[in-house]
């Protein structure tokens, strides 16, 4: 378990997380706050799919795996980030109505509440990784 709640990689995967999910709440308020604007593209945020293919988790394939030979090594994750940053994308290849917006207030409603859950869902996450590092520290 020391070796789990120690690994730097989990703080930067769960930040980048929220990071993702805080870019993602921009993305939807702006969609929303354009949804009678006419020629106006919603916009998304891609990170979950990145993340996944990074790490080559996607259906069919192995799971990455690494390995400290001995405890007095660095672990690992320290430095530079490997993991992908969630990235903004338009959408221009759909158009809801007649006057070319492609917004959908439902759908970005619905999207909304999601993001709200995914958030609270990491912020969760990183309160139980912080409290199980403080009972490691205390011993």
């Amino acid at each position: 378990m020391l070796d789990q709640v120690t690994n730097p990689a989990v703080v930067d995967v769960l930040s980048r997380g929220l990071q993702a999910a805080n870019l993602r709440h921009q993305a939807i308020s702006n969609n929303i706050a354009n949804v009678n604007t006419p020629n106006f593209k919603k916009s998304d945020v891609v990170f979950e799919s990145l993340l996944a293919k990074q790490l080559d988790l996607e259906p069919g394939k192995k799971k990455l795996s690494m390995v400290r030979t001995q405890d007095k090594h660095l672990p690992i994750g320290l430095g530079d980030s490997k993991y992908p940053s969630p990235q903004l994308e338009e959408i221009s290849t759909t158009s809801m109505r007649t006057d070319n917006n492609n917004v959908d207030i439902d759908i970005e409603m619905a999207n909304l509440a999601k993001n709200n859950v995914y958030y609270n869902a990491l912020t969760r996450q990183v309160g139980s990784y912080l409290s199980d590092m403080k009972s490691v520290i205390k011993g």
